[in-house]
């Protein structure tokens, strides 16, 4: 393929907003193979992990590394308390000023923004600031958003939407989790 080929086809890329969503698991697997692809493909990854503890040697985070994706995990464990002034909540919104500026820059072709619902669905976030920064990104920048709960003006804005829905999972016959299956 010749560069000029090349750049005619970024040229008319449409950059998507992705939303995996539901009760069942699968959210972040999906997306973290999208960011595969990207990286199979030659193009830039960020990923923004909200909620998940920095210090989690997650399986995907280590994968990541190896690939020289970029990667930053801005929360410090599953939240329970949607207090807007828990640390929690802190790092979430540090976590989307640094998100909307990945973003904003045209620098990543893919942006995911792991575990995000969380802060919209908590409050911790103005969503409808929040759906107009996504809606003002460079055309050719991807954003995939993962989480449970996903709002309807979100789905309403999203261009790919899948809910994982849980049929059955091993936790219900009390095995632990698996690693490199859930973590």
């Amino acid at each position: 393929m010749t560069a000029k080929s090349r750049s005619d086809r970024s040229a008319n890329a449409h950059g998507l907003l992705i939303v995996n969503t539901g009760d069942g698991k699968g959210k972040t697997t999906a997306a973290m193979g999208l960011a595969m692809r990207a990286v199979g493909q030659g193009l830039g990854v960020c990923v923004i992990q909200f909620i998940k503890d920095e210090k989690g040697r997650w399986g995907e985070r280590m994968a990541a590394e190896a690939l020289r994706v970029e990667w930053h995990t801005m929360g410090d464990g599953f939240v329970f308390d949607p207090d807007p002034n828990s640390p929690a909540a802190r790092l979430a919104r540090e976590g989307w000023r640094l998100a909307s500026d990945k973003i904003a820059s045209g620098a990543y072709s893919l942006v995911v923004l792991d575990e995000f619902t969380y802060p919209l669905k908590f409050g911790w976030l103005d969503e409808t600031d929040v759906l107009a920064q996504l809606a003002s990104r460079p055309g050719h920048v991807h954003v995939a958003i993962t989480g449970r709960d996903a709002s309807p003006a979100l789905i309403a804005q999203a261009d790919l939407v899948t809910e994982m829905v849980l049929i059955k999972h091993p936790f219900e016959r009390g095995v632990r989790a698996q690693r490199g299956i859930e973590f």
